[in-house]
């Protein structure tokens, strides 16, 4: 299963956004409302939406200024989470999220709608980045 967010311009570089993001920490600021997250260590952290199993996610990879890869730490719900960023100018920078999983069909249409509004509410609030 693939699911794309829309593409978010934020204003700032695109060395400040891909900083900001590879600081697992951040993502706190980035997760929906009454959303449980806690820092397990510099490079993972869990974090538990509503009506869904808590999930543990490591910092798998950084391209630096270009992307940073988020994955499962557990094989039972394998994803990851991908954020592109793309400079358009100076103070201007696109980040996408990708997020793919291997899910069989029960599973994915059960965990689809709620992805697909978390990685949309991960975009929209990437405005708080400083």
């Amino acid at each position: 299963m693939n699911l794309e967010s829309p593409t978010k311009t934020i204003e700032q570089s695109q060395e400040t956004v891909y900083n900001f993001l590879m600081n697992v920490e951040n993502f706190e600021k980035l997760m929906p409302e009454n959303t449980k997250f806690e820092k397990i260590s510099d490079t993972r952290f869990l974090f538990g939406l509503k009506g869904m199993p808590e999930i543990v996610l490591d910092l798998k990879e950084g391209v630096p200024n270009n992307k940073i890869v988020l994955g499962a730490a557990s094989d039972k719900i394998p994803f990851t989470l991908t954020a592109d960023i793309k400079e358009v100018e100076a103070q201007k920078t696109d980040v996408q999220l990708l997020f793919e999983g291997e899910f069989n069909a029960m599973m994915a249409m059960m965990v689809k709608g709620p992805i697909t509004k978390f990685i949309g509410t991960l975009s929209e609030n990437m405005d708080k980045i400083a």
